[in-house]
């Protein structure tokens, strides 16, 4: 078993500077009234500095403790009215997955046919690298795990890596502010999915809720779960909730502190060799991001004329952002977390299963064509 060693002194300096400075940038844009201030704040922050060549840092164990805190939260807005409206959705909940394999295929396919005439001819990529390359890099799931999945069908990784973090960022900043200077902020939330079950922190039982979604964690993590952190207390909180089990709202100031670290993870990605990293690539996926938010919006009013919901809840639903971020961009606008919540997990875990296996069916299909 190995040895427990504690952080560096230089790396525990670069975490608490970062943290310093995504602090600083969380205050100002309170003060500029941004949306998302302590997510957006740090996020812009920390990629502009890591970008220039400061030696930000991120630390893990901190995004994880920021991921519990919200799937936590997020949890207790599953009262057993609200999870029966939900549980109704499951075909709209479908058809966004099947959409979302849809996109994340056709979006792959645009990057094979823009990228693949100036990739080929370079060191090590052939046909059958660079179709796995583009697949992987456009479809619409988790960084890491795409990455995995990437790795293991011989794929370039790192562009794979690049495509989501650079997607991710672009959606992350892009649909708040979007959101909040159109006005649609907090006026179209569905009656009763606006607010948690429970909106006051009871100590002794906010304890219980940590001790209990902690253990949803650590279980998430033994089982090797994606997002084990977040779905993990996700799933103990929803549980709770929707045996009418009121512990304990989380604290607005631990939330604050969720997201800035989140925001600091997602920043630090950018380092400077990123910009390096194949521009024209990059350039390609920050295009086909912005196709990729609009045709998600016209497949979010269409579910909106079908469904009767909010189309700007739908929107966060079915966008090609993160699960964590579209759920607190829904919590802080007020945009019908649970519905939001639903869709993003559900998509997530229809994604990790399916995608790979998509991938084979695709390539043994081109095959015998």
């Amino acid at each position: 078993m190995p040895a427990f060693s504690l952080p560096s002194p230089v790396f525990v300096a670069r975490v608490a500077a970062t943290l310093l400075l995504a602090w600083l940038a969380a205050r100002l844009c309170l003060w500029l009234h941004t949306p998302l201030p302590w997510m957006l704040g740090p996020l812009i922050a920390t990629s502009l500095a890591s970008i220039a060549g400061a030696p930000t840092q991120s630390w893990a164990k901190l995004r994880n403790i920021g991921q519990w805190t919200i799937g936590a939260a997020l949890g207790l807005y599953f009262t057993p009215p609200v999870t029966e409206l939900v549980a109704s959705l499951w075909w709209a909940i479908a058809l966004a997955i099947a959409w979302a394999l849809l996109l994340g295929w056709g979006f792959g396919a645009w990057l094979y046919r823009v990228q693949a005439p100036s990739m080929l001819g370079q060191p090590g990529m052939d046909e059958a690298r660079m179709r796995a390359t583009t697949y992987f890099a456009g479809s619409i799931g988790a960084a890491s795990e795409m990455t995995l999945l990437a790795e293991r069908e011989h794929a370039r990784t790192d562009l794979v890596a690049a495509s989501h973090s650079l997607r991710l960022v672009i959606v992350t900043v892009t649909i708040p502010f979007a959101l909040q200077y159109a006005g649609l902020a907090g006026l179209h939330g569905t009656a009763g999915l606006a607010l948690p079950a429970v909106r006051n922190v009871q100590w002794p039982g906010f304890a219980a809720l940590v001790l209990l979604t902690g253990l949803g964690a650590l279980a998430m993590v033994r089982l090797g779960r994606a997002n084990p952190w977040f779905l993990g207390a996700l799933l103990v909180s929803m549980l709770l909730t929707m045996a009418d089990l009121e512990l304990s709202a989380v604290p607005q100031g631990l939330m604050n502190a969720a997201q800035l670290v989140i925001g600091v993870s997602l920043g630090v990605r950018f380092k400077r060799e990123f910009l390096h990293t194949a521009p024209r690539w990059l350039a390609m996926v920050a295009l086909g991001t912005v196709g990729l938010m609009a045709v998600c919006a016209a497949f979010a009013w269409a579910l909106h004329a079908a469904t009767g919901l909010p189309w700007v809840t739908l929107l966060l639903g079915t966008s090609p952002g993160g699960i964590t971020e579209m759920a607190i961009t829904a919590k802080v606008l007020q945009l019908g977390v649970p519905v939001v919540t639903a869709f993003q997990v559900c998509r997530l875990i229809a994604v990790l299963l399916l995608v790979a296996p998509l991938y084979r069916w695709l390539r043994q299909r081109s095959g015998r064509s």
